[in-house]
């Protein structure tokens, strides 16, 4: 009587199989590390712009808590209807962009920006789906504070931009702004790692021309032609998806050095576009009377 064997041909295919998970598994947690890079620590508050400022806490629809600062507009600023909520980009949290905050309040507007799930010191883990929700859930926090959707322009830095295009496509805004931002996970990481099939395997897609080919809101693109890390052609074929009314303006610098190296061109372009959105809400509210 003989002993019975596991057959090779079983063995090999378990052993494929197991390979083709970890691998499978590894890339995705490389695809994860790449796309977000959330800090924990706050590395100082909002009293560095000494000023008033509301450190809130609030709920999105799938119960995830998460922190905002919103800070408000001087009383007599003619713009004291407006707000600016603020995407952030995929490294940090908010505490590392009161650059932003200094320069939008400078432009007379509230400015509310958020950090999403997994970041500072919100709960959670991102996911794209659940940065869409974290941003949906700060505009609502926005129209409870008092502004209306038509009062409210979302600004997305990076991967923000493409936060913004999608929440744009899910609600009312006055105007989007995107800023350095891609046209689509798989695209830029195709040209970042030329040596993996990225765009076969990307389940992360922030598919950000597809989102602006579905939405009309008023549409600034800033970008710079020396950006290293996402390249201009972006920004074109960004452009070339969205429906006016749509503005692209050139920046200088590197992808993270608007600010610093170009800050009065990017606050010209964000005037410019405030009075753009300013004059297309005035035409807005007149066209019913007009047709009375």
């Amino acid at each position: 009587m003989t002993e019975s064997r596991p057959r090779p041909r079983l063995k090999n295919l378990v052993g494929t199989l197991i390979l083709l998970c970890f691998l499978w598994g590894v890339l995705r947690w490389f695809e994860y590390s790449q796309v977000y890079h959330p800090h924990k620590k706050l590395e100082q508050s909002g009293d560095a712009l000494g000023r008033a400022w509301e450190n809130v806490f609030f709920e999105t629809s799938d119960g995830v808590r998460l922190n905002g600062w919103f800070f408000p507009t001087d009383a007599n600023s003619p713009r004291r209807q407006w707000a600016v909520l603020l995407c952030h980009g995929n490294a940090g949290n908010i505490s590392h962009r009161l650059h932003y905050f200094q320069l939008l309040l400078e432009l007379g507007v509230n400015v509310f920006a958020f950090d999403y799930r997994g970041y500072g010191a919100s709960e959670g883990r991102p996911s794209e789906e659940g940065t869409y929700a974290d941003a949906v859930a700060a505009r609502r926090w926005l129209q409870e504070k008092g502004f209306t959707p038509e009062r409210i322009l979302a600004l997305g830095e990076s991967l923000g931009g493409a936060i913004v295009a999608e929440l744009a496509a899910r609600g009312p805004l006055a105007g989007i702004i995107l800023q350095s931002t891609f046209s689509s996970v798989p695209a830029v990481g195709a040209e970042l790692f030329p040596w993996l099939p990225v765009r076969w395997i990307s389940t992360i897609r922030y598919d950000v021309p597809a989102k602006l080919a579905r939405i009309k809101t008023p549409l600034l693109i800033l970008h710079s032609r020396e950006d290293s890390l996402i390249a201009f052609h972006h920004a074109e074929k960004n452009f070339a998806a969205a429906n006016a009314p749509k503005f692209l303006r050139e920046l200088a610098g590197g992808h993270n050095e608007a600010l610093d190296t170009d800050a009065e061109r990017y606050r010209k372009y964000l005037e410019e576009f405030l009075k753009a959105v300013e004059g297309h809400h005035e035409t807005r509210e007149k066209t019913p009377n007009q047709r009375q």
